[in-house]
């Protein structure tokens, strides 16, 4: 936050949009919060009155490569923050207070997670475990009572009974995303590792155990605010296609006018350490590689917007910051670089009627490196919602709109950092961005 603090304040970005029928424009806004962390990689929910409970991910920058120094149990984020955007107010609560099962689960990064109602459910996530001693991808569903955990938080109270959790080995995955569709839940992508990273692979240095999931897995939580259990799991395996983690997995509504979710992007393609290009539907009915449309222009988990306009049919995801293997240059050339490094690109996708897709860079950029690992917290007041919290555009009202915030992520200094990272290239983020639309 240091390094571009001072340039913010002056930053109110408005990208011209036109699309379809309805002609609006974004508009994005910094804010800060009080004591607001610096995390990135983290799992989030709101409660009924719109306070954030964020909690998990890391509280460094970019990972080391070198074993010793990569995903260091310290760095874990070992608290849980309540944010309350409208007063601009934060408070904690340190995670030592719980049982260590909960404890090691939800300090680990790259959990997977979703709100059903008034409920915070999260899967798995990497991370060091005292009780194996080794780093590990946790086995866990744990359950989480935001209101109940936001008020003790916030008065100082104990919160231990506002969790519980189950063992389920399906449940140990990492780097994938969670969705919620019709009361199923697709657990989509991502993969088991236990072991320090190497990046020189297993058998150079110390050891690890790496397999990608390439699955997608269904399952419904049967939940009745006292026990849990997963009932009606199956899977759908694809060793190439499926075979990716890290990526954005966003709710659209399709050309069928079908819900369901894409999962954008992504890494690693099976046989190469370069991200996915192509993207893949997901329905209740299955799943469609969709090869006939590229995503250039951001391969990793990043805040993200989907809006949708009905009266034209048309589909559309907004992409903030992160990492890339390509860019554009003045002249709208792309330019490839295969380290896939930060990059300040917003960008666009389009779905529209008859299914062709469409990818654009926006005529604004984030103002440094930042968006990895990040999130968009939408407002649900005032704002009209379809499923999976897609903006529903027909029925956002003329005039503007704040639609929701982008919070956290990392902040690099530099796009290429990996191979000279000491630790000293990127942190935690703790900006916020105000998300407005403004309707003509």
């Amino acid at each position: 936050m240091k390094r571009v603090l001072n340039s913010l304040w002056a930053l109110f970005v408005v990208i011209q949009m036109g699309i379809a029928q309805e002609k609006f424009e974004v508009r994005i806004e910094p804010m800060t919060i009080s004591n607001a962390p610096g995390v990135h990689s983290f799992s989030w929910g709101k409660t009924t009155k719109g306070k954030w409970v964020v909690l998990g991910g890391r509280v460094d920058g970019l990972h080391r490569r070198q074993p010793f120094a990569a995903f260091l149990e310290k760095d874990n984020n070992k608290n849980i923050y309540v944010i309350d955007p409208i007063s601009k107010e934060t408070w904690s609560a340190s995670l030592a207070q719980l049982s260590a099962p909960i404890l090691e689960q939800l300090q680990a990064t790259n959990q997977q997670f979703h709100q059903r109602g008034k409920t915070l459910y999260i899967i798995g996530g990497y991370g060091y475990s005292k009780i194996e001693k080794n780093h590990i991808t946790f086995d866990k569903l744990t359950a989480i009572d935001l209101d109940g955990l936001a008020k003790a938080i916030v008065e100082g109270k104990k919160m231990d009974r506002f969790f519980r959790q189950i063992s389920n080995k399906q449940m140990a995955v990492t780097g994938g995303q969670l969705g919620l569709l019709n009361d199923v839940f697709y657990l989509a992508g991502g993969q088991y590792f236990k072991g320090r990273y190497n990046p020189m692979g297993p058998n150079h240095g110390p050891g690890f155990f790496q397999e990608y999931t390439d699955e997608i897995r269904k399952f419904q939580i049967k939940d009745d605010g006292k026990s849990l259990s997963i009932v009606q799991y199956s899977s759908q395996k694809d060793t190439k296609n499926l075979h990716r983690r890290d990526y954005n997995m966003v709710p659209q509504i399709f050309p069928n006018r079908k819900e369901g979710f894409t999962m954008f992007s992504g890494v690693f393609q099976y046989n190469k350490n370069i991200p996915w290009l192509n993207s893949v539907d997901v329905s209740e009915t299955g799943y469609k590689v969709n090869s006939e449309f590229n995503q250039f222009l951001s391969q990793y988990h990043s805040a993200k917007v989907p809006l949708y306009d009905k009266a034209s049919n048309a589909m559309h995801t907004l992409f903030f910051g992160g990492m890339s293997q390509y860019t554009l240059d003045k002249n709208s050339n792309l330019i490839k670089d295969d380290n896939v490094p930060f990059v300040k690109t917003i960008s666009k996708v389009s779905r529209f009627a008859n299914g062709t897709m469409k990818e654009e860079r926006l005529n604004i950029e984030m103002p440094a490196y930042l968006g990895s690992g990040s999130e968009f917290i939408p407002v649900h007041q005032g704002v009209p919602m379809l499923y999976g919290d897609i903006v529903d555009l027909n029925n956002l009202k003329k005039g503007t709109t704040l639609i929701g915030y982008i919070f956290g992520g990392i902040e690099s200094s530099k796009d290429n950092i990996f191979f000279i990272n000491n630790g000293n290239q990127s942190s935690a983020s703790n900006m916020l961005f105000k998300v407005y639309v403004y309707k003509k």
